[in-house]
């Protein structure tokens, strides 16, 4: 990625890209109650789709995880297609629940491409909004 100066972060990482979402829970579940099991499917990978469906509101959960995936492809700068599929980015939690993404290999190429060496992720979801902000980091 060209442009200004990176941002340094403490312990000494680089900032490489940033992006964000935001996307109303209804929109989920109305593409959902359509088309069910073919979008869950081609959106959401194996992992993502059984820590939904065991939630209460599953819903809000999906739609966070929609927001990573288009917040990590704006961080990239190409948004979903070509270059980043959906299930490229699966949203997992770590020690303490925190998100964490994991990239496949054709994600993973991108993230060395674009000299970064991981992805950091913040979800945040209401009843009726979900939201999340990546950043793609150099160490």
């Amino acid at each position: 990625m060209s442009g200004g100066p990176a941002i340094a972060l403490p312990p000494g990482g680089v900032l490489v890209g940033i992006g964000c979402d935001l996307i109303e829970v209804e929109r989920i579940c109305g593409v959902l109650e359509r088309h069910g099991e073919r979008f869950l499917h081609r959106v959401f990978t194996a992992d993502e789709r059984h820590y939904c469906s065991k939630l209460g509101h599953p819903y809000k959960h999906y739609a966070a995880r929609w927001a990573a995936k288009e917040a990590v492809s704006k961080a990239f700068t190409t948004g979903i297609g070509p270059h980043l599929e959906w299930t490229s980015v699966s949203v997992y939690h770590g020690a303490r629940n925190e998100p964490l993404v994991r990239l496949d290999d054709k994600a993973q190429a991108l993230l060395a491409q674009v000299g970064a060496t991981g992805v950091l992720l913040s979800l945040s979801h209401t009843e009726t909004h979900a939201m999340a902000v990546a950043a793609l980091v150099r160490s």
